[in-house]
């Protein structure tokens, strides 16, 4: 319920930060709770990828796109996550979580995520996201389209391909 708040208190705030481009990076700050920690006292590692939910969210709001996808009756959903844990966040520490849109393809949004509390890295993730519609998946370049039809995607980081790779040869 505390994680529903505080998505809500991140959408509601949104529209009044900065209008930031498809590619820029966004950053939202929380704080751990005591309802945000496991059995060892630290951020629950489910949590970590609840808190990069919200911010991914943020950044489609801030990007301006959220509000015209929702619209069309489409939705963002994370289809796949690599994500690797490097520190501990302890109750009631601040932190960020920086995210970013690598690129895409005629399918799926790759976003790097980061998690860091006083400039130190703890948890990255790589992120394959997909909007999807009553039709299925709306295809990355109809949902950019709504924002720049002449957006070209960067190319992907070699780790982000090589994944991206793998995952379609299953």
């Amino acid at each position: 319920m505390l994680l529903l708040i505080r998505f809500l208190l991140t959408i509601l705030r949104s529209p009044f930060r900065s209008k930031i481009g498809p590619l820029n990076e966004s950053v939202v700050r929380f704080t751990v709770l005591p309802t945000d920690c496991d059995l060892n006292f630290h951020l629950n590692g489910g949590r970590f990828l609840s808190f990069m939910d919200v911010a991914r969210v943020e950044l489609l709001s801030r990007a301006r796109v959220l509000r015209k996808v929702l619209r069309r009756g489409w939705r963002p959903v994370m289809a796949g996550c690599v994500i690797r844990f490097r520190r501990s966040v302890l109750p009631f520490e601040r932190f960020n979580v920086r995210t970013r849109l690598l690129g895409w393809d005629a399918r799926w949004f790759y976003m790097e995520q980061v998690v860091e509390k006083d400039g130190r890295l703890c948890a990255m993730a790589h992120v394959r996201l997909a909007i999807r519609g009553k039709e299925g998946t709306v295809p990355p370049a109809e949902v950019l389209a709504l924002l720049d039809p002449n957006l070209t995607s960067p190319e992907l980081p070699p780790f982000v391909a090589q994944w991206r790779d793998a995952e379609d040869a299953r």
